[in-house]
């Protein structure tokens, strides 16, 4: 007898609900008659299987069903055919036989490992893995050595005979299977799939048919070989996905990923659990938070799906996780996984963000930004010392604007130097960019998830903060400038070219003098500030001008608004001056009056007030916005 499918040295059966294995045996043998099993447990028979009939062989095969062995073992299962005579025409012992669950690791290099081995999870013995060169053995890393891969996708067609061993293969998938079985006290087993380096397109489920040639195919293959049956999948995939191109069909792959691993797997509903994408050093893309929302949605949307974020994690190298810090990544994955296949009993699913509200800071009169989450066991947490870190608010780029971040509970919240009218087109972040400092976990270690954009304020053609311009300071309040220290009476300078302007760049959004300004108190004093912008076409506007001292505006020469009472603080949108443009250059000038030195400086952009909230809807795409020349 020689078997094809479903049982194997050292290997791990899937349970069924009941408790009981459910494996579909195949194989080969010269001998026709009935397929009868003996099963032993150390030396005693395991009761209902002393042989007992499990199948029949004809025409050079046999099938068989090896039903109702009981979870555990280890198990000696001996199988024979009967000839005419009763006797033992052919036989076949299979040892160190295990009934547990089984799961599929999946993904590129984080699954696959790249860890450091002198960080590796310790062996345990009912903690077993199928090989890529398709044998089990107790799991130890590296467990996806793809030169030896039965599978000609993972090299080839040109596999070795033995691995070749390096000084890396670390994944989370053993110390998961560790912590699964600790759990659920039932042997575990892990059928290694992953493959570095590889994208969505490549494990297209359409690719089926090439079997062992193609990612889907081969992690298939490996599982009909192994009975058909799977507790369910673990899945890190997405760096190869970072790219303008790739990243916007991640979502619609991901699901038809999913689906299909279900149906080949014969389990509607079989739980998934992938983690969000991790860290990457010296790789600025956009894509790259893109699809950590992509994945991060994705359990909002499939059923019987979580996410494990892994933004805190460190790394061996500039994108592989530690070979440490896998084993945390493993402990997460069981706790998410435990959650979906056992409900309550196995804990709380992962943390999900749930909803915003604003509030006014109670001593700075700010806007405080909360964000609660659901799923956060005990409260939200850095470690002792450790100032929580990862919030950012972007415009669209990230500006600094959140002086403090607390954490009360399941809720963060983040104080600001914001008034609420300038939360306009602001979007919140999570671990926004490739390398940020997250480390806000609950008392089960578990990470609040990558999130972001989440729009935060109110949609507006408005354009970014302006921040390149002409400046002159300090302007004498003198006769010549014919005004008080309110700039009542001040006109226009006719000789304003004459001025000492400098052109200034600053890191914004605030124009901001103030350290200038400190050598010069008590002292008042005008300063200038000076652009200009082109409109593409006639355009309804309001310039937006936020200031913290007694302010002038002027557009093309026309006084458009005056303000003698400014004061400390600035506040973005403090307020709105209407002008109608033609197609073509315009300038703007600001006069603030310094008070006394106690002023900062201005903020300034220009908001189209002639479009429409549905063309707003659509993005900056649908409609042409003034730009700084």
């Amino acid at each position: 007898m020689h078997i094809l499918t479903g049982l194997f040295d050292h290997g791990v059966l899937q349970r069924t609900n009941r408790n009981v294995s459910d494996a579909p045996v195949t194989g080969e043998t010269d001998a026709s008659g009935a397929v009868v099993a003996r099963v032993k447990r150390g030396s005693a028979t395991v009761k209902g299987f002393n042989n007992k009939r499990v199948g029949d062989a004809s025409r050079g095969k046999f099938e068989a069903r090896l039903a109702g062995l009981p979870t555990g073992g280890p198990y000696l299962v001996e199988l024979a055919i009967l000839g005419a005579d009763g006797k033992a025409a052919d036989k076949i012992a299979v040892k160190d036989v295990l009934v547990g669950d089984v799961w599929i690791a999946g993904g590129q290099s984080n699954m696959q490992g790249c860890g450091l081995y002198k960080n590796r999870a310790k062996k345990h013995p009912l903690v077993r893995a199928f090989y890529m060169d398709d044998h089990w053995a107790v799991a130890e890393d590296p467990i996806h050595n793809l030169e030896i891969a039965v599978d000609p996708v993972h090299n080839g067609g040109n596999r070795v005979d033995r691995p070749v061993i390096g000084t890396a293969g670390v994944g989370p998938a053993v110390m998961f299977a560790k912590d699964m079985h600790r759990r659920t006290g039932v042997p575990q087993g892990i059928l290694a799939c992953a493959h570095g380096g590889t994208s969505m397109s490549q494990w297209d489920p359409k690719l089926l048919n090439q079997g062992g040639g193609s990612l889907y195919g081969a992690s298939i293959r490996r599982l009909r070989k192994n009975g058909g049956k799977t507790a369910g999948i673990i899945w890190y995939q997405g760096e190869s996905d970072c790219s303008a191109a790739a990243a916007p069909l991640y979502t619609e792959r991901m699901i038809e990923l999913v689906n299909c691993y279900r149906r080949d797997a014969g389990d509607k509903t079989l739980p998934f659990v992938a983690v969000q994408l991790g860290r990457v050093a010296g790789w600025e893309d956009g894509s790259w938070n893109a699809v950590q929302e992509a994945q991060r949605r994705l359990a909002e949307i499939v059923t019987n799906f979580s996410i494990t974020p892994a933004i805190d994690l460190r790394l061996d190298d500039t994108i592989h996780i530690s070979g440490e810090d896998q084993q945390r990544l493993g402990l997460r994955l069981a706790y998410a996984m435990d959650a979906l296949v056992r409900g309550k009993k196995g804990g709380i699913p992962p943390i999900t963000f749930r909803k915003f509200r604003l509030e006014t800071h109670p001593r700075m009169a700010t806007l405080s930004i909360v964000v609660e989450f659901d799923n956060v066991v005990g409260k939200l947490r850095t470690a002792p010392g450790i100032r929580p870190a990862g919030f950012v608010i972007c415009d669209p780029n990230p500006v600094k604007v959140i002086w403090d971040i607390e954490l009360k509970g399941d809720e963060v919240h983040l104080h600001t130097n914001f008034a609420r009218a300038a939360l306009s087109n602001k979007s919140l972040h999570y671990g926004h960019g490739t390398d940020p400092v997250c480390n806000i976990t609950d008392a089960a270690d578990r990470l609040i998830p990558v999130m972001g954009p989440v729009t935060i304020g109110e949609q507006r053609a408005i354009t970014p903060p302006m921040t390149t311009l002409d400046v002159a300071f300090p302007i004498d309040m003198d006769a010549e400038s014919g005004c008080d220290r309110v700039l009542n009476g001040l006109k226009l300078p006719p000789n304003l070219d004459t001025l000492p302007w400098k052109n200034r760049t600053f890191p914004g959004p605030m124009i901001d003098l103030h350290t200038e300004y400190d050598g010069l108190k008590p002292r008042d004093f005008i300063t200038y500030f000076r652009c200009r912008f082109e409109a593409p076409e006639e355009m309804k506007l309001s310039v937006v001008l936020g200031y913290d001292g007694p302010v002038k505006l002027w557009v093309d020469g026309k006084e458009l608004w005056h303000d003698p009472h400014g004061t400390n603080p600035a506040w973005e949108d403090r307020a709105k001056a209407p002008c109608n443009v033609k197609a073509g250059t315009h300038e703007i000038v600001v006069a603030l009056a310094s008070n006394e030195a106690k002023a900062w400086g201005i903020f300034l952009r220009l908001e189209r007030t002639d479009i429409s909230k549905a063309l707003i809807k659509k993005g900056p795409s649908a409609y042409v916005m003034p730009r700084a020349v």
